[in-house]
């Protein structure tokens, strides 16, 4: 290790809040990078070492291995920059900062401009003064509480399939991605290059829909899957039997599912009840995140569908069935790590913040 470079030690909080900040989509690039640092630096990794991995100086490196020694968590946050600080009325100080959670009739949220207007204030006043305090109006993100009643053994149910799987068994996450277009650019795109990013055309034409039924085995992370035109339980149906010759008979399969009507058809339970092996395990309402094919079915999208341009349904089949039969040669499982009494501990604070607005509207 260089002369100069202080040992980095890190508490287990320490290295949780780090993860978490490494993850999180809304840090900054700037707090990703010195997180990343200090992660990398509090396994005995040298400055330059650490410098050479994430691509930045070793100057940087040194920096912010010795702020974080001296000062903690704390010496990873910008310092105070000089310059001459915002003098405002107070009135026009409080109008900034606490009449930005209530925009106008006609809007949804302030915009540095119009609240600049409104404060009688300059926009980089507005703008420091919403920085300094973290307020982003412009910034959503999206959520969704389950309502289900029976939430919490649904919950423990599914959570104690991915911790504690069943002796011979196959636990298999299922899910269908329906109303998958084949859709083809109108015109090729450029393609990517030193100082070039990829293009392509606004428009498209429509070639028709295939729906893709996939289950993923937790065990080993291989997909079974099956492609069809429609999306009802006759097609479920069919899956389910395909499921059933390409799996070992001698095991039980586990499913978990979500509680699309599609899987709860009468036909469909007729056929079950003469196949005692299945077990059919749902999410509850509202929490497909719970179901681990999810994440398969996001990379499929990313990797094959999104940005891909094809001729018929027929292309885009094929496009899907080659990612898949690459991805089963050298398979990676989803592996659950979540502790279910924190994601529950979450989903209570939640729920009583929910209330607590619903009641004071």
């Amino acid at each position: 290790m260089p002369r100069g470079a202080p040992r980095i030690e890190l508490s287990p909080e320490q290295v949780k809040e780090l993860g978490r900040r490494v993850r999180a989509t809304s840090s900054s690039a700037a707090t990703v990078l010195r997180s990343q640092i200090i992660l990398q630096a509090a396994k005995g990794n040298p400055s330059q070492e650490v410098a050479h991995s994430l691509e930045v100086p070793e100057q940087t490196v040194g920096k912010w291995r010795r702020r974080f020694a001296k000062m903690g968590m704390a010496g990873l946050e910008d310092a105070p920059r000089s310059g001459r600080p915002v003098r405002l009325p107070v009135a026009r100080l409080n109008k900034v900062l606490t009449e930005v959670t209530k925009p106008p009739l006609t809007r949804t949220q302030w915009s540095i401009r119009s609240m600049a207007r409104h404060a009688g204030v300059s926009k980089s006043n507005v703008q420091k003064l919403w920085s300094r305090n973290d307020i982003k109006p412009h910034v959503r993100r999206t959520f969704k509480l389950s309502q289900d009643p029976e939430f919490e053994p649904k919950f423990w149910d599914i959570i104690g399939l991915y911790l504690n799987s069943p002796q011979k068994a196959l636990v298999l996450c299922c899910d269908e991605k329906s109303q998958c277009q084949a859709l083809e650019r109108t015109q090729p795109g450029l393609p990517l290059g030193m100082g070039q990013v990829c293009t392509q055309t606004h428009d498209y034409i429509r070639h028709g829909t295939l729906t893709l039924f996939a289950a993923l085995s937790y065990l080993d992370g291989k997909i079974l899957s099956q492609t069809a035109a429609h999306h009802t339980h006759v097609e479920w149906l069919r899956f389910l039997k395909h499921i059933d010759r390409e799996t070992p008979p001698e095991l039980d399969l586990h499913l978990i599912l979500d509680n699309y009507a599609t899987h709860k058809h009468a036909e469909v339970r007729a056929w079950l009840a003469k196949h005692p092996r299945f077990h059919l395990h749902f999410t509850p309402t509202s929490s497909s995140w719970m179901n681990m094919v999810e994440r398969f079915l996001r990379d499929l999208t990313v990797d094959v569908v999104r940005n891909g341009s094809f001729e018929s349904v027929k292309d885009l089949t094929y496009a899907i069935m080659d990612y898949l039969a690459e991805r089963n040669l050298n398979p990676t499982p989803y592996q659950w790590h979540a502790k279910g009494a924190e994601i529950l501990a979450k989903i209570h604070r939640a729920r009583q913040k929910l209330e607590i607005l619903e009641q004071s509207t």
